[in-house]
């Protein structure tokens, strides 16, 4: 007999149950994806402790999740898609142009009806994956490599996250890159510059943990975020802004060289905020949005194949499911985790 189809499930702020979900069942262009391993978001911890993500402001029962592996344990019905048994990862994104405003059709990222996996931008909301068993479109999934480990692809969402981010600065070969914030994001960020020739990667974060993640995955230089004069005193030619806060963006311009780009790759919190707009002009800096990703993802998981990537220490902690909650208090203190992956299945 399976076992209970455990789902992570936030039901309104400070409300994060484990709760028991039906056998999903599949449309003809679905896939039954049984879930090895889910990595915890931002995202996922904001709907935790306050009930919203940005915007996205929860209203009913959300199934969290969008950072996912796993198996196909039943094939689409219409033979789209990967085998049974093949292994997989996730593509969460669904773009939908409704005509509400226009985008560019080669960056399906900003559709702006479009929906995303474990997300609360619509009602109904979108569920996630962070269940034993769920349905998806084939469409969504990407067929690993043989000898690619499902822990490691775990980390290929986020890593196109920040692959994507790195490529809205530009070709980086050579470059003096600063990274604020050195949390999954900037760590995986810092792996991705190492992959496209940075000359130099400079990591800049609070706490230690963080701060030795990166300079395992590369950095050639870290600092203490507190400090100042020696951020302001990098001058470098692309900052990717990875925190997501307000002090951390005014570290980045300020960090950032005469004529450099900021990449701003943290989701500030919604309305006004102050940024130093003189000096970004003065500097003649320019300051590039960076949100979610396309195909990257395909991109990740071939360099993660051919041992070009490498992203693993990103990970500092493993729970199984029935753990989900204590993973998620472990996840939203940045001094001692870095990614906290919920095991879905028992033999993974």
């Amino acid at each position: 007999m399976s076992s209970p189809n455990l789902a992570v499930v936030a039901h309104a702020k400070d409300d994060l149950r484990l709760d028991e979900l039906p056998e999903p069942t599949a449309g003809p262009d679905q896939a039954v994806i049984e879930v090895a391993y889910g990595g915890v978001c931002g995202s996922d911890l904001h709907y935790w402790l306050h009930g919203a993500a940005g915007e996205s402001i929860l209203r009913a029962p959300l199934v969290l999740g969008h950072e996912v592996v796993g198996r196909v344990v039943t094939a689409a019905a219409d033979g789209s898609g990967p085998a049974a048994g093949t292994p997989v990862a996730v593509h969460p994104a669904t773009p939908v142009d409704d005509g509400s405003a226009p985008f560019p059709a080669d960056r399906p990222n900003l559709s702006p009806a479009g929906t995303y996996l474990g997300s609360a931008a619509r009602v109904p909301h979108t569920d996630g994956a962070f269940a034993r068993r769920v349905a998806l479109p084939t469409r969504m999934l990407r067929a690993l490599p043989e000898g690619l480990p499902l822990r490691t692809a775990a980390l290929a969402e986020p890593a196109a996250v920040a692959w994507h981010g790195v490529g809205r600065a530009g070709d980086v070969r050579g470059a003096r890159v600063l990274v604020i914030g050195a949390g999954p994001i900037g760590a995986l960020a810092v792996a991705v510059l190492r992959h496209h020739g940075a000359a130099e990667i400079i990591a800049s974060d609070l706490h230690e943990l963080p701060l030795e993640t990166a300079r395992t995955l590369g950095a050639t230089a870290t600092i203490d975020a507190r400090n100042a004069d020696a951020i302001a005193n990098v001058h470098a030619d692309v900052v990717i802004e990875s925190s997501g806060t307000v002090p951390g963006l005014a570290s980045a311009i300020r960090g950032a060289g005469r004529g450099g780009r900021v990449v701003m790759l943290g989701l500030q919190r919604t309305g006004e905020i102050p940024v130093l707009m003189s000096l970004a002009i003065t500097r003649e800096l320019t300051l590039t949005g960076s949100f979610r990703f396309n195909d990257e993802i395909d991109e990740v998981i071939a360099a993660l194949a051919d041992g070009s990537l490498r992203i693993d220490p990103v990970v500092t902690h493993e729970y199984p499911v029935a753990e989900a909650l204590e993973a998620f208090r472990v996840a939203r203190d940045a001094s001692v985790s870095s990614k906290v992956l919920l095991r879905f299945d028992e033999e993974a």
